[in-house]
């Protein structure tokens, strides 16, 4: 039963030879008539908008809500499917799978393949480019590294994507599904900056500065994994007050089993239901790495806009920071509204990007990196 859902391919053959043949097409599009820098852009902005739209199927509970892959039921669409999901409905009303939440699940996964394609025809064009050596004053220079990486990761994040659903909302998939995207928008965004022409300005104020934005990106990597713990786990309101956790300081936790990697979604590793105590351990750790990281960012923009040339890139941090803590106070004090918890997910990746664009033009005094 586990090597079925790991390898499950759920599509007719007619219906996967018509979703097939779009991406073959917007492949050539992109690949052949877009120009790459254009390209490039886009594909950051469009993949920003799929992980924001990733946290709205799972803030949602519309993970389940096609239960196979890549299709629904089968077929290339909820209407397609609209008789399985009435009949799933009318036997678990309020379970996971409804019209809506497919429809929440399916267009996530329309854009994901389209992003992916997005992917490849940067790569193509980079071969491309190398092969004529045009580069010109447009191009930096055509390094097949970073494209090769990214569709190395969109496979990866098809695979998880994928076992998302067929190992039904895994903690540790989901969180490594969440954490492949954020790497995504950090490749993208360094290959953006790239394209941009992105500098810092002279190398002896640079120097100063490098290993303190590489250690911002590292502190906020950690923050956004334990973030993505949280939501996978659904602890977000494991703690209703703020700053306190049902009114101490530490309240009562079980790190064990909060914290254990390899298990079912609510449960511990050994079948028993995930106690509250370690959904609080798993609430609490967030709010300790917020408060880390906030310090950290915070004297690393209020350090980076006292320098004329990357003062732009400390006021995006600053300012972006700021945002992202009134977002997470706001999701506990709130009760999780939709949009906050999304445009929290969403500031994360806004962040992560900022810092992206901070470490290029701090490693960058040339034009093109």
């Amino acid at each position: 039963m586990q090597d079925s859902a790991v390898w499950q391919f759920s599509l007719n053959a007619l219906h996967a030879a018509a979703w097939g043949g779009s991406l073959v097409v917007a492949l050539v599009v992109f690949a052949r008539y877009w120009q790459l820098r254009t390209l490039v852009v886009a594909t950051t902005i469009v993949t920003l908008g799929l992980l924001m739209l990733g946290a709205y199927v799972r803030l949602t509970d519309a993970g389940l809500g096609c239960p196979d892959w890549p299709g629904c039921y089968g077929k290339l669409s909820p209407t397609h499917a609209a008789a399985e999901i009435r009949a799933a409905e009318s036997v678990a009303p309020t379970g996971p799978v409804s019209l809506p939440k497919a429809w929440n699940e399916m267009l996530h996964r329309y854009v994901a393949s389209f992003v992916g394609v997005m992917i490849v025809a940067i790569a193509w064009q980079t071969v491309t480019l190398r092969r004529r050596g045009n580069h010109g004053a447009d191009y930096p220079p055509a390094r097949l590294g970073l494209p090769l990486a990214m569709v190395g990761l969109v496979i990866a994040q098809g695979l998880f994507g994928k076992w998302t659903v067929t190992l039904l909302l895994k903690p540790a998939i989901v969180t490594l599904h969440l954490l492949g995207g954020m790497a995504l928008i950090a490749l993208l965004t360094w290959l953006t900056a790239r394209h941009l022409g992105v500098s810092g300005g002279q190398p002896s104020t640079l120097r100063a500065i490098r290993p303190w934005a590489v250690l911002g990106l590292v502190v906020l990597a950690a923050q956004i994994a334990l973030g993505g713990w949280v939501s996978t786990n659904y602890a977000a309101l494991a703690c209703v007050d703020f700053p306190t956790c049902h009114g101490a300081w530490t309240p009562t936790m079980d790190f064990s089993h909060g914290f254990h990697i390899f298990r079912e979604l609510g449960m511990t590793a050994d079948g028993d239901a995930l106690s509250n105590q370690a959904l609080n351990a798993i609430q609490w750790t967030h709010r300790v790495g917020a408060l880390a990281t906030f310090g950290v960012l915070a004297i690393l923009a209020r350090s980076v806009m006292r320098l004329r040339d990357l003062r732009r890139f400390g006021i995006a941090v600053m300012a972006l920071l700021l945002i992202q803590i009134m977002l997470g106070i706001t999701n506990v004090l709130g009760g999780l509204p939709l949009f906050v918890a999304v445009a929290h997910n969403g500031t994360a990746a806004l962040l992560l990007a900022a810092l992206v664009m901070l470490n290029f033009a701090a490693h960058s005094p040339s034009s093109f990196r």
